[in-house]
């Protein structure tokens, strides 16, 4: 996972977007989670077979630059609003997974004329309890050897997706990558950690169809927290997927591919 470079770049509000796209049909924006997006992920390698599946790697992140102004995930939401006006993206599917999930659903907020269907998939972004409970594990207070077990239902796919760390062997590119990413994440989601404390407010403004997906077992936040995301929104269906951990995309691809497209479909 995150190693790969895209083959495209295009230049938009003052950035220089790495991309990625696949497939062909109606069209996918696919907002990666927090420790990037690789070429050959599973879950947008199952969409391409029915979509075109346009996948940025987020400003800082992967071989994205990040202008000096770009310092929030609002101001991420402007680079992709012109991005999408760049490539006159229409009847949009946005789908997110996790930290891009909050992207998608702050992007959302912005206005929906040009979307037509939201996905969010085990998503933070949100403050749901009180300032005494914590919603979201701090996953920032975690090591690299963490993941698999708190990211995974079973952590030795969690281990295989990530290539076990094996920094070793990976090139000074693989390694870099890996580490604008994870600073990246810091600097967006440090404090508050991985929320907004106005975006619960904000979703009732989402004028569009949204499907969230949660694994049963996920450890960065649970069922109950993505219960009460979704009835933030006005037209929300919450589904949940057993045998799943916060990044049950990569362990059961074929699953969330199959719950999107029976929404998309309805």
């Amino acid at each position: 996972m995150f190693r790969t470079a895209f083959p495209e770049k295009i230049d938009v509000a003052g950035a220089s977007i790495e991309l990625l796209t696949k497939g062909e049909g109606s069209p996918i924006l696919f907002l990666h989670a927090g420790h990037g997006v690789d070429a050959d992920d599973a879950l947008v390698e199952r969409l391409a077979r029915d979509h075109k599946v346009i996948v940025p790697s987020h400003p800082g992140f992967g071989a994205s630059s990040r202008p000096v102004g770009v310092t929030g995930v609002d101001d991420i939401c402007h680079v992709y609003l012109d991005l999408i006006e760049a490539l006159d993206l229409r009847d949009l599917i946005v789908v997110g997974v996790s930290f891009g999930a909050w992207i998608a659903a702050e992007l959302a907020t912005m206005g929906t004329g040009r979307i037509s269907r939201l996905v969010l998939i085990d998503a933070v972004g949100v403050k749901v309890s009180d300032r005494e409970t914590r919603d979201i594990k701090d996953i920032f207070a975690t090591t690299v050897e963490d993941i698999p077990g708190l990211f995974f239902h079973d952590p030795e796919k969690g281990k295989a997706s990530f290539g076990g760390f094996d920094f070793k062997n990976m090139t000074d590119a693989e390694v870099t990558r890996f580490v604008r990413n994870r600073e990246s994440l810091l600097l967006f989601g440090w404090s508050p950690t991985l929320y907004n404390p106005k975006l619960l407010g904000r979703l009732h403004r989402v004028k569009v169809p949204v499907l969230l997906l949660w694994g049963a077992d996920d450890k960065v936040v649970g069922v109950d927290y993505g219960r009460r995301y979704a009835a933030a929104f006005l037209d929300a269906r919450f589904e949940v997927i057993e045998g799943a951990g916060h990044y049950g995309y990569l362990e059961q691809p074929d699953a969330f591919a199959a719950r999107i497209d029976t929404f998309l479909a309805a």
